[in-house]
């Protein structure tokens, strides 16, 4: 039987939601599958990935073949590089010990890189929104500074209309 790793559509319409599954090739997308091994949110930001990386192995050294996108998402969790490690084991390239070395440390990389990106995000969020507020000050001292001049002008217009009645007024006892 030829199995597939991939996705099942979840959620409601315009916020898809989405199980990693082991499915047979000739299921239908949501249909039947053999077992479920993770989930995959792209609503979130980043994107969340909920995965069980030993049986997402155990199906790939199985010969499960995962499509793009699922292929994409074992590739960005680690699960294609560990199976790359296992090969290199079987091999005598190296021993298990220095292969868990090399993932910790690609994985320790890839946490790094993942925080650099979400602080750089945050950051230039936050100087948006900065940028913004400073326009939006700037743009409510115009308007206050063109209702204060109306003020004044319609107080000087109605100071210089009781000044000449003033006048009239001692003229006229």
């Amino acid at each position: 039987m030829a199995t597939k790793m991939r996705l099942q559509r979840r959620g409601r319409k315009g916020y898809a939601f989405y199980s990693i599954v082991i499915a047979d090739a000739r299921a239908p997308r949501d249909g039947r599958f053999i077992e479920k091994i993770g989930t995959y949110n792209p609503n979130t930001n980043p994107s969340t990935v909920d995965l069980n990386f030993d049986r997402a192995l155990y199906w790939i050294e199985a010969g499960a073949q995962p499509t793009d996108t699922v292929r994409n998402i074992l590739s960005h969790e680690g699960v294609l590089l560990m199976k790359h490690l296992r090969g290199g084991i079987k091999k005598g390239a190296f021993d298990e010990a220095e292969a868990q070395k090399k993932f910790d440390a690609w994985k320790e990389t890839k946490v790094k890189g993942d925080e650099k990106v979400r602080t750089e995000t945050a950051k230039a969020k936050k100087d948006a929104y900065e940028k913004e507020l400073k326009a939006e000050k700037a743009i409510n001292e115009a308007i206050a500074k063109k209702v204060a001049e109306k003020k004044a002008a319609a107080a000087a217009a109605a100071a210089e209309a009781e000044a000449p009645a003033e006048a009239e007024t001692p003229a006229e006892a």
